[in-house]
């Protein structure tokens, strides 16, 4: 993760997957998957730096669930996880 400054920076996403996850379906659906995930979690993000995220090969079989929850504890683990405000 590099971090980054200026005006105009925020989280940016970066998606790969390689033929271990399968053909090019099965590649471009894990992609869209955790695409996905990122966007509908892009709140409880902060920070300014580039995420990268590398598709697995159980993630196409994975519960949606799962993979949301995956990737906010990897936040968490990067810290670029929001604090919770209740």
């Amino acid at each position: 993760m590099w971090l980054r400054e200026g005006k105009d920076v925020s989280l940016r996403l970066g998606v790969a997957a390689g033929r271990t996850i399968g053909g090019a379906v099965q590649r471009n659906r894990a992609k869209r998957r955790l695409r996905e995930a990122f966007r509908l979690n892009r709140h409880r993000l902060q920070g300014k730096c580039d995420i990268v995220l590398m598709a697995r090969v159980r993630l196409n079989a994975a519960p949606w669930d799962e993979v949301q929850s995956e990737l906010i504890q990897l936040a968490d683990r990067a810290g670029i996880l929001a604090e919770k405000s209740e």
